[in-house]
């Protein structure tokens, strides 16, 4: 191999770059994960969890990916044979279905427009029909809030009015992994019950730790005895050992020291800030993309993500030989197309550790790939986003 000068752009919807400053926290030795150094710490980052997720009840933290943390959410509160309600607009949806599946669940999914974020009406209209009764009913909704593979953001806290003007006691389940700290979320106001997240996005980790924010109806539901066989991701044994600080098995000590550094940083911006720089960086692409001839996957206004763009290519064209030509010319990763979208669309993710300077870095790269790859387009993206973000 040919040693490549310069740094690697790593522009996924997730992982995201890792800052320094979560690097060096994390290289520091291994503690006593049984010793009053470690409870303290860690009780310290429950509190800023709850922070960041919007007041909930408690926050499991996972050795895992958020992909656990689907499972944890409905092995702890979801019997087997229970049915839940998916609202399936992505793929990283139909994979939460998929995981309710495999533990016996009966996932009815309602299938909606791929472009196009939840439908509340839609879900108020189904759990109308629903007795809501025992195991009859219906006992947990399931959305995406954020769907990376499609660039589009959900409107949680209009699909928990939805559950309230239908009376029903489903929980409201949400898949926050992309959103988280990129996007505006309240689980307390909005009324969410489990909130799934891992901590390679918005969080600026390195993959590997999983997170359950969960309601006190989610915990009363784990109490009475719903829920399907578990062992490794089990609420009963984390919430006996949290109360300390602590674990119930060897926790991964220096992700937890690279979150107290990803945590302090966030406190430091300030939410708004966090917000507003992601929702600023990913209009610069939007214009980017238009200036370029080229297409939003995501067709609702309202709806396009802070997190990452979806971008469609022309039919008879290969998104991923042009994420390939980017990667080996640019040294630049894009996100591929998922499910369905494999070659037909490429992601520019925009979320993290990232400012303006590195977003135009980003966004150059795509402009030269475009232009030696072959794929049609108009120039001037590049100048779109430059001006924006320097009247911004």
């Amino acid at each position: 191999m040919t040693y490549r000068s310069g740094r690697h752009f790593l522009q996924l919807p997730g992982p995201t770059p890792v800052p320094e400053r979560v690097f060096r926290a994390m290289n520091r030795s291994v503690i006593d994960h049984r010793g009053p150094e470690f409870g303290e710490m860690t009780l310290g980052l429950f509190d800023g969890l709850k922070w960041v997720f919007g007041d909930p009840a408690h926050v499991f933290i996972f050795p895992s990916s958020a992909t656990g943390c689907w499972e944890s959410a409905l092995a702890n509160a979801i019997s087997p044979g229970d049915r839940v309600l998916l609202w399936n607009n992505g793929f990283f949806a139909s994979k939460w279905g998929e995981v309710g599946r495999a533990l016996g669940l009966r996932v009815e999914a309602i299938d909606g427009d791929w472009r196009r974020p939840a439908d509340p009406a839609r879900i108020a209209a189904r759990l109308a029909e629903d007795s809501g009764d025992g195991k009859r009913g219906i006992q947990a909704v399931l959305v995406v809030h954020n769907e990376t593979s499609t660039g589009l953001t959900s409107d949680i806290a209009a699909v928990r009015k939805a559950l309230d003007e239908a009376g029903h006691p489903a929980l409201l389940m949400v898949d926050a992994v992309s959103s988280l700290a990129a996007t505006p979320f309240q689980q307390a106001e909005w009324g969410v019950d489990v909130t799934v997240c891992g901590s390679q996005k918005g969080l600026m980790l390195p993959p590997g730790l999983g997170f359950c924010a969960v309601s006190e109806k989610a915990l009363a539901r784990h109490r009475a005895g719903r829920g399907t066989p578990r062992s490794y991701f089990d609420w009963t044994a984390m919430l006996s050992d949290n109360e300390g600080g602590y674990f119930p098995y060897t926790p991964p000590t220096t992700l937890l020291y690279g979150l107290e550094a990803s945590l302090a940083m966030l406190r430091e911006e300030g939410a708004d800030a966090t917000f507003a720089r992601h929702a600023r960086h990913a209009e610069a692409t939007r214009r980017a993309v238009a200036a370029w001839g080229l297409r939003n996957y995501c067709q609702d206004p309202k709806a396009v993500s802070s997190a990452g763009t979806t971008v469609m290519v022309g039919d008879g064209e290969d998104a991923d030989a042009f994420r390939l030509a980017v990667l080996e010319r640019f040294d630049m990763s894009l996100g591929t197309g998922l499910g369905p979208l494999k070659g037909k669309v490429f992601r520019i993710g925009h979320l993290g550790d990232l400012n303006e300077l590195t977003l135009m870095g980003a966004l150059a790269g795509v402009e030269m790939g475009l232009k030696t790859s072959g794929i049609a387009h108009e120039p001037g993206g590049l100048v779109a986003a430059a001006d924006f973000l320097a009247g911004a």
